[in-house]
């Protein structure tokens, strides 16, 4: 079925509504409902409209004989190889309902952990922008009025007003050049580090940045341990579940060393093993070792989802704590730039009202 072209340019669907679909979907077909209704009764409570298009086409090919991951492969960036594989999974072995439920509750996990990392940068972000507003507002309308006033003054202005007047002169005369220059400097930063040979060496240095870095390593340890832990409980083969793991970290440091251990694990070696003899220093000790043993024993699955319960129980930390961290940071600096534009404005007044009663 072809999408509706109207519409075929939104191609995008949020996370909670691939989880919400999924979670109804599961829920039904426990229920007894076959999978062709099931997806048509979801249809008709959809409102996002690309969305109802795919479910449309996925029904289609359904009813035309074809199995519902192969109709789900049609839309790589709707549902990922890893949503593919346990649906697939689940429809060779029969347990499509018990996978369907299982995936929902990963992707609950997923959507959690998404939201607790935005949670914790929202406040910072919130007070920066503020900031910028102020600052542009105070720059652009405030200070340049604020020249001829100062240079009216019979008196030796302090340095700090100095500073302040040189400022205001400079966004007086190149205020809008500045403001453009900035923009296309930030676009052009994020083309350079989008790039294909400086986004892996950009990815790495994010994870070694204070207070950001270690919440998004966890973040990504978390993500690695579930999908992978997940896949082996399915009865993926650990190479193959490596590889679909790999597709869903967004860090590309973590990405590129999964593949490489995944090569390493068809020549005969074990994932602990390769950890800690390779130079993976994203994964913590904890990580290697929780892995080694649970090849050792058996029960690798369990393994790994420890070690996802784990990382999402650091992260909860990590981001309830960000936001009190980084408060007296932000606080001190915005004090200490109000500071000093206001000892900049009072000085010269201070000094001009000293001559006068002189």
């Amino acid at each position: 079925m072809n999408l509706n072209p109207e519409i075929a340019f939104i191609k995008r669907v949020g996370h909670q509504e691939r989880l919400l679909f999924t979670k109804h979907l599961a829920t039904m077909v426990k229920a007894g409902i076959p999978i062709a209704e099931a997806i048509d009764t979801l249809i008709e409570q959809t409102d996002a409209p690309y969305f109802r298009s795919v479910q449309k086409s996925v029904l289609d090919d359904i009813n035309n004989g074809k199995s519902m991951a192969d109709s789900l492969k049609k839309f790589p960036k709707v549902f990922d190889q890893f949503y593919i594989s346990l649906v697939e999974i689940g429809e060779e072995s029969g347990t499509l309902e018990e996978n369907l439920e299982f995936l929902a509750q990963q992707l609950s996990k997923d959507y959690n952990l998404r939201k607790k990392i935005q949670g914790a940068m929202m406040y910072p972000l919130i007070v920066l922008a503020a900031t910028l507003i102020m600052g542009g507002f105070i720059s652009f309308y405030v200070l340049p009025k604020l020249v001829e006033f100062f240079k009216s003054f019979d008196v030796e202005l302090p340095f700090t007003t100095k500073i302040l007047i040189v400022f205001a002169n400079l966004m007086k005369n190149y205020g809008a050049l500045i403001f453009v220059g900035l923009i296309v400097c930030i676009i052009g930063l994020r083309l350079v580090l989008n790039s294909k040979s400086i986004k892996p060496h950009w990815h790495s240095l994010i994870l070694k940045l204070p207070l950001l870095g270690p919440l998004l390593l966890n973040g990504q340890l978390a993500r690695f341990s579930r999908n992978l832990g997940t896949l082996v409980k399915s009865g993926v083969p650990i190479v193959r579940g490596l590889e679909i793991t790999s597709d869903t970290i967004s860090n590309l440091r973590f990405k590129n060393d999964l593949m490489t251990i995944s090569k390493s694990l068809s020549k005969g070696k074990n994932i602990g093993e390769t950890m800690k003899k390779g130079k993976y220093t994203e994964f913590p000790p904890l990580v290697s070792r929780m892995i080694a043993i649970g090849e050792k024993t058996g029960k690798l699955d369990e393994s790994l989802l420890y070690l996802s319960s784990f990382y999402d129980d650091e992260v909860d930390d990590m981001s309830k704590n960000f936001s009190t961290i980084l408060e007296p940071i932000l606080l001190v600096t915005i004090g200490l730039v109000v500071g000093f534009i206001a000892l900049s404005i009072i000085s010269p007044i201070y000094q001009l009202t000293g001559s006068i009663r002189r």
